[in-house]
């Protein structure tokens, strides 16, 4: 596996190929060169590389041609900088870092910027550290944020553990942590949080970049509070005027297409009909499941995306590698085909589809035509990370019972409301009937149970409450040890008896996902790493994953990418309704409000 060289160590060698004193390691002719800085293509352009980076772009790189120089022939394809994803969250994936990098290497990323803050929640600072040193024995750039809300909401939920300014100045020690990861605690911010803004100031001090989280519709006072504490850029917007908000405040806006989030198109017409400056807008994928990475793609998937919404093929390349580079400070070695930079180069044949067939990097062809070329061995966990699912005890049906406050039904209950491919929810309000005391559910209106079950410190403690959205029309239960941000356990479902068996199974197995129907298990995603994350390759892990999003849908469920939302339930810092292991939550109030309505 090819080493990645500082500049400085290689600068006199690629002097030396450039002037044709030295014979190139790798040299590319042929291509169509995608100038992400003049915004050029230009073609029969020959690119040589020494070691990890480019020596030389032009006309004829033949004279740096030697007897040892590997050759690949560019045939009149396009000659693409590796991808960037310039926001994302592996654990999306299920899988390691290892695996995620080896799912999305045959897609043409080659750079990305994780933020491991659902590790954070269950493990702290351990946790970070062992997915920053992953990252760094892998033949791709990761570069690592440093999680900024663990919790994400204090005094809203219990995380696992959590991360203080005392965490953040170490981690900004680290090589391989490129900044602060998102500051979803916005309130906190225009607030004046002291925790929050000692975080960011250590940031600061080390000269690297805050990361955005604002998850709110309000363009007022609030939103300019945030932007002056020092977040730079953000993810979050949905709508065209939050792109354009973020644009004219000097932010980067990050627009993303996930596995479940659809916000490219209506903030691109920032660009192709309002005719903002390209530059500041950078696309990522936030989240990814492991069934989207194996089958569809990765950022791949987005700059075809965007091009579908009117962008060119040039910008919408630029915005998925310099315009990120650029943002991060890390254009001297990423971002673009230029002498210097390291050679992470895409080989492919038309601009618009963007089949990926070549991937180069470090000067190093790492996959062609789908398929990785090179052997990245497994990496291994230690033993702190397992086995972190803490029921306390066995869970009965009677857990998840809901006793009514009142004799008079029906009883006005407040419902959480999934928004289908959108992270917000709607706060809805229900009349659902009493039976022997208890609150019923009323599946025939798409109104089923949801719970909190408390998984880090062996509570017992179970947090029930009302969802609507999923389509649930038999008993069954879904329940997952993936539930953003605090991650404990998140069980939904219509069958109080399913809902435990889900709960317990998931102690068993040590985290995951699991759908129960007709009492019977029907499908499992174990995730033993953290509760989060599977050791298996990304190809099994999607298969898993594939079965149980068809356990969702034979159980009811026609939402796109259930999973994904339903991972999003108890993520307390957006809008409107969450659930936390500490009760419900107005994301709009930032407080705690009944179950039921007075």
């Amino acid at each position: 596996m090819t080493q990645r060289q500082p500049w400085h160590e290689l600068a006199r060698d690629l002097v030396d190929v450039a002037m044709g004193r030295k014979p190139a390691t790798l040299v590319i002719r042929d291509g169509r060169w995608l100038n992400v800085h003049s915004g050029e293509i230009i073609p029969h352009t020959d690119v040589a590389v020494y070691k990890s980076r480019i020596a030389y772009v032009g006309e004829d790189a033949g004279y740096t041609i030697g007897e040892e120089t590997k050759v690949v022939e560019g045939n009149g394809r396009y000659l693409i900088p590796g991808l960037c994803d310039a926001h994302m969250h592996v654990e999306s994936g299920m899988v390691t870092v290892t695996e995620f990098a080896r799912a999305v290497i045959p897609h043409g990323t080659t750079s990305m910027f994780i933020d491991p803050h659902e590790i954070a929640n269950v493990l702290g600072l351990p946790g970070v550290k062992l997915m920053h040193d992953e990252a760094q024995t892998l033949p791709i750039n990761i570069y690592v944020q440093m999680p900024s809300c663990v919790p994400s909401a204090p005094g809203l939920e219990t995380p696992g553990a959590s991360i203080g300014p005392a965490e953040v100045a170490e981690a900004m020690t680290w090589p391989g942590i490129i900044g602060l990861g998102e500051m979803m605690n916005f309130p906190g911010v225009f607030m004046g949080d002291e925790k929050m803004h000692a975080e960011m100031a250590e940031t600061m001090k080390a000269g690297k970049v805050i990361g955005g989280h604002y998850a709110s519709p309000d363009l007022g006072r609030a939103f300019h509070g945030y932007v002056a504490g020092g977040p730079s850029d953000d993810h979050e917007g949905t709508r065209l005027e939050d792109g354009i908000a973020r644009v004219r405040q000097g932010m980067k806006a990050m627009l993303r297409l996930g596995s479940a989030w659809y916000d490219v198109a209506t903030q691109i017409k920032a660009i192709t009909e309002k005719g903002l400056d390209s530059r500041n807008f950078i696309l990522c994928t936030d989240d990814s499941h492991s069934g989207t990475l194996v089958n569809d793609g990765h950022m791949n998937r987005v700059v075809r995306h965007a091009i579908a919404q009117g962008l060119s093929p040039v910008t919408a390349v630029q915005m998925a590698t310099l315009n990120t580079a650029l943002h991060f400070g890390v254009e001297k070695d990423v971002g673009s085909i230029t002498p210097g930079r390291y050679a992470d180069i895409i080989l492919s044949s038309d601009l618009v589809t963007l089949p990926i067939e070549t991937v180069i990097a470090a000067g190093e062809i790492i996959a062609q035509n789908g398929s990785i070329t090179t052997d990245i061995p497994p990496y291994n966990y230690p033993d702190l990370a397992k086995n972190t699912v803490k029921l306390g005890k066995t869970l009965t049906s009677t857990d998840f019972d809901i006793p009514a406050t009142s004799h008079q039904p029906p009883i006005t209950a407040r419902v959480i409301g999934v928004i289908e491919n959108q992270a917000p929810t709607r706060a809805l309000v229900r009349e659902l009937t009493v039976q022997e005391g208890l609150v019923q559910m009323d599946i025939a209106n798409d109104v089923c149970q949801i719970a909190l079950v408390e998984r880090h410190k062996a509570t017992g403690g179970v947090t029930n409450g009302f969802v609507s959205g999923f389509g649930f029309n038999v008993p069954c239960a879904v329940a997952t040890s993936v539930a953003h941000d605090s991650h404990h356990m998140i069980v939904v479902g219509t069958d109080k008896a399913d809902m435990a068996r889900a709960a317990n199974r998931l102690g068993e197995v040590g985290g995951g996902v699991v759908v129960y129907k007709d009492g019977a298990e029907i499908a499992l995603v174990e995730l033993p790493i953290a509760g989060l994350m599977s050791d298996e390759r990304a190809e099994v892990v999607a298969a898993k994953a594939a079965r149980m999003v068809a356990a969702m849908a034979e159980c009811g469920c026609t939402l796109n990418n259930a999973y994904m939302q339903l991972s999003l339930l108890a993520l307390v810092v957006i809008p409107e309704l969450r659930i936390s292991d500490l009760g419900m939550v107005d994301v709009t109030r930032f407080e705690f409000v009944p179950l039921f309505v007075e």
